[in-house]
């Protein structure tokens, strides 16, 4: 039994590790992460209201794309972050969404228009982006390219769903679009 046992641990082991260094694993990891910090929590915090289910070393792993997360320890995180499990795994990067000008979730917008636009909500977008830009020293003022995690932000300050972000920057001319070189 013991052999058995050692045998199915080991096997366990060999399955968390397949593709743990993968792009996708990555994703998973970075996603992961992002539910942690939405959830306010430090890793040690999961280790620890888990009752040690989640151990800290463990998730920082996973979150590091170091090691693949089986899919019912997965459902379990999910459980435990209070989260549908779906909301734990990234968007398919394959998939180009309708009127997307943000491949690979980001987006150029020219904060030079959005600081000419009047209206509470344009007020509150420019201060966001700002802020981004003093955070990444990026000084240059005119264009700036968001994040996905950003861009869940943007949603609400625009009241749209995250999806339709680029769409609506879109029909407010505020997606940067570089001038065409002749050739």
């Amino acid at each position: 039994m013991t052999d058995d046992t050692n045998r199915s641990d080991a096997s366990r082991n060999d399955a968390e590790h397949d593709d743990a260094s993968s792009p996708y694993a990555r994703l998973v990891g970075e996603r992961l992460r992002s539910i942690r910090l939405q959830k306010n929590m430090s890793l040690g915090d999961v280790e620890q209201r888990s009752a040690q289910e989640f151990k800290a070393s463990v998730l920082g792993a996973y979150e590091r794309g170091e090691r693949a997360i089986s899919v019912p320890r997965l459902e379990r995180l999910a459980k435990f972050y209070d989260v549908g499990i779906d909301q734990l795994l990234p968007r398919d990067p394959r998939r180009v969404e309708a009127g997307s000008a943000a491949p690979q979730g980001k987006l150029r917008i020219d904060v030079a228009k959005l600081s000419q636009m009047k209206g509470a909500q344009f007020t509150m977008l420019e201060k966001f982006l700002r802020m981004i830009q003093i955070q990444r020293q990026d000084f240059n003022g005119k264009v700036i390219t968001v994040r996905a995690h950003d861009i869940r932000a943007i949603a609400v300050m625009l009241d749209v769903a995250v999806d339709e972000v680029p769409a609506r920057l879109e029909s407010l001319g505020l997606v940067f679009v570089p001038p065409q070189q002749s050739g």
